[in-house]
């Protein structure tokens, strides 16, 4: 084919290819076509590969074989199993090396063993008052820093125009991914995350404001001003037990709209609808009162 021609040409002697300038110019033109088809290959889904990396340090045993029992991974690769992704997409869980993060780059996701174990350890002894039960704080936190590092591989991958912070933008596509779940399951998610951008923000004391993130008490804000603004009854709790200011709230809607406008102009067109529909449909957390480790 193409490639074995353009190939038979590259091996011709030097002598003769520069009698040949005819033979130079279409090899050229040959490897520029193999280059450009390699580049824009055709989208396709289920394009996530995932990987447990054994941890080094003992005291991630808990959290590898827990996320490892729950099948962690296998869910989040289902779930985002309908995005038309352009190359493979790795994510993986590994130690980094006492760095309680998780980060995108090239082509990869990671989740830092020190992240969830940092999650289990401020995770509360009971349900809390405001009705968050303990593995909530876990679950919507994971959830959302996946989805989160998520946004970050489709702005790289489809070379997304950004206005503002990427990590706001980060964000906010991941909030607005899981409030497209049920109405349980979107509530507990966004009641876990804001509960763990409060423990954050509590554990930490005075927030480094020269941060690329926002604070964690204004990333807080921010995803319960989404959630209000994507549905004022579901969510009427955040308003009403006072949880987000409502002078801000009166304008979440506008917000949850720019959002979306953003993502079904952007980002829409890089899912394949049916399959979406499908996960949609599913139940994805696990039951209030899953036993996670405590560290």
């Amino acid at each position: 084919g193409l490639r074995h021609y353009c190939m038979g040409l590259a091996n011709v002697s030097k002598g003769e290819m520069m009698k040949n300038t005819l033979g130079l110019a279409i090899a050229c033109m040959c490897l520029a076509m193999i280059s450009a088809v390699t580049a824009f290959a055709a989208p396709k889904t289920n394009q996530i590969r995932i990987q447990y990396v054994p941890p080094k340090e003992q005291n991630h045993m808990p959290t590898y074989e827990f996320l490892q029992e729950r099948r962690v991974l296998e869910r989040l690769q289902e779930f985002l199993s309908p995005f038309l992704l352009p190359r493979t997409l790795d994510i993986k869980v590994a130690g980094c090396d006492g760095e309680a993060d998780a980060f995108y780059g090239d082509d990869e996701i990671t989740i830092c063993y020190e992240y969830v174990d940092d999650l289990f350890g401020k995770m509360p002894d009971k349900t809390t008052p405001s009705g968050i039960a303990p593995y909530d704080t876990v679950a919507g936190p994971f959830f959302d820093t996946c989805l989160h590092e998520f946004a970050h591989a489709l702005f790289d991958m489809f070379s997304l125009p950004i206005l503002g912070r990427q990590e706001d933008a980060a964000d906010q596509v991941a909030a607005y991914i899981y409030l497209q779940l049920g109405p349980v399951e979107s509530l507990r998610l966004i009641k876990g995350t804001a509960y763990a951008f409060k423990a954050e923000a509590d554990s930490k004391g005075m927030p480094v404001l020269s941060d690329d993130h926002g604070t964690p008490r204004q990333r807080a804000y921010n995803v319960l001003c989404i959630a209000y603004g994507a549905d004022e009854e579901v969510f009427s709790e955040i308003v009403s037990g006072g949880y987000l200011p409502m002078k801000r709230a009166e304008n979440c809607a506008e917000e949850y709209e720019q959002v979306q406008d953003a993502f079904e102009e952007l980002i829409s067109p890089q899912i394949d609808r049916d399959l979406a529909k499908k996960v949609l449909n599913d139940f994805w957390l696990s039951g209030s009162d899953t036993e996670v480790p405590r560290q």
